[in-house]
């Protein structure tokens, strides 16, 4: 899965987003309220709001549904988000409009060419993207994003979102997860052997990245060994792991990948240690053949804490989905980045602008976000710059837990010394 370079711009303009759905144009309107609106608003109720004395705001979401490698966790996220932006409907809304997350949700098979058609499919009809899912997709339609002034909340960490205006990212990058995971293991086993065993582009690049200049820091050996997506595929990044003999392995793949490394490299006996990118792992690896070597040699990184945590935000998360739904990591994640967009959303309804325009300078003017706890305060500083970046992440024994709700905290929200001092210049994947 190769980084998709920039949209012609005959690309750009073959599809112009002008179509209008359920009065939804691209001029400017003025409400009765003041309330400036344009582009993914409508005078008329969400279809399913059960306040009809409100109008409506449409958000996209593009997501791994079906057949892509992290559609195990886009599914719950997609689930949180729903329940998310209807938990916002029963607190009022967003300036005399309830949020409609359902009409226009997508399935990008986590394909960038899939990805930007259905983007074209329902971008004249939402004011913003409440989910992008992956690095490499969302490259396909930013430039396009851009041009038309939409705002998305990602599902994805690349260290390339804080540098893009129209990007509302939470937590710490990928580039930054994989330091303070190289420094976590200098400070317990100290490692002189460090590889990176990643997919291409974007998301394993840029942890691939992280894990180099930390390595370099600290005088350790760097490999860097990238594969391909499909657990057919492993067969070369397992014979590099036992030939070359790492202490540590930095592992940036799917879920399924991971099983595939962790479980052939054990095999053929390999006793390192594993650190996990936040979307390497999934609660059903503990039920696979890889089980039991992921029990004895994988830890896993994350951006926040999981799905049983007590912090008013996991709490109303919980409440929001039910007790019917199994406890998954995905639901966690769709919650969390759903709060940055609301915090934008809230500021323009001040401002009297929803238009498209008025969103995006709401954004980019935050200095904070409300996360109810479900990040440390500073998460959320996006009038900061790449200074005001949150750099923090966790550490968590997935393996040894019960698969889904009883999963150890290895070592709690912290910066490592790698990522604390690093100057964000550019995006990290770059670097390597």
């Amino acid at each position: 899965m190769k980084r998709l370079g920039a949209l012609t711009l005959a690309a750009v303009l073959a599809v112009t987003g002008l179509s209008a759905c359920r009065g939804q144009d691209n001029t400017d309107q003025q409400s009765a309220t003041g309330m400036k609106t344009d582009v993914g608003i409508t005078k008329e109720p969400c279809p399913k709001s059960e306040h009809k004395d409100r109008g409506c705001i449409y958000l996209g979401i593009i997501s791994d549904l079906t057949v892509g490698p992290f559609h195990a966790l886009a599914v719950p996220i997609t689930e949180a988000q729903k329940a998310f932006w209807k938990r916002v409907n029963t607190q009022g809304g967003i300036g005399g409009y309830d949020i409609d997350a359902e009409t226009y949700v997508r399935d990008n098979k986590y394909n960038p060419q899939t990805h930007n058609e259905v983007y074209q499919e329902i971008k004249g009809k939402v004011l913003a993207l409440a989910q992008s899912l992956g690095s490499p997709t969302t490259a396909a339609i930013l430039p396009d994003m851009k041009q038309n002034n939409i705002l998305a909340a990602p599902a994805a960490w690349t260290s390339g979102y804080a540098f893009e205006d129209n990007i509302l990212e939470s937590g710490a990058n990928y580039c930054f997860e994989s330091m303070n995971a190289v420094d976590y293991a200098n400070d317990t086993f100290k490692p002189k052997t460090v590889m990176a065993v990643h997919l291409a582009g974007d998301y394993g690049d840029d942890a691939a990245a992280g894990a180099k200049i930390a390595a370099e820091k600290f005088g350790m050996k760097f490999i860097d060994v990238k594969t391909d997506s499909g657990t057919d595929k492993q067969a070369g990044a397992v014979t590099a792991i036992v030939t070359q003999k790492p202490d540590l392995v930095i592992i940036t793949t799917g879920p399924a990948d991971t099983a595939a490394v962790v479980g052939g490299a054990a095999q053929r006996g390999f006793t390192g240690k594993f650190i996990g990118t936040s979307p390497s792992w999934n609660p059903g690896l503990l039920q696979s053949p890889a089980a039991p070597a992921l029990k004895a040699l994988y830890l896993q990184t994350a951006p926040w804490k999981t799905f049983t945590t007590d912090s008013p935000g996991h709490k109303a998360m919980r409440e929001a989905l039910g007790s019917s739904i199994t406890p998954n990591d995905g639901y966690t994640s769709g919650w969390v980045w759903s709060y940055p967009l609301l915090a934008a959303l809230k500021a323009a309804e001040a401002n009297k602008d929803l238009t498209r325009a008025g969103l995006l300078k709401a954004a980019k003017g935050l200095t904070k976000v409300d996360y109810e706890g479900m990040l440390p305060d500073g998460a959320g500083n996006y009038a900061g710059g790449t200074d005001g970046q949150f750099r923090q992440s966790l550490v968590y024994n997935p393996a040894g837990g019960n698969g889904t709700t009883d999963v150890p905290l290895v070592k709690d929200y912290f910066v490592g010394p790698t990522a604390k001092d690093y100057k964000l210049d550019k995006p990290c994947y770059e670097k390597l």
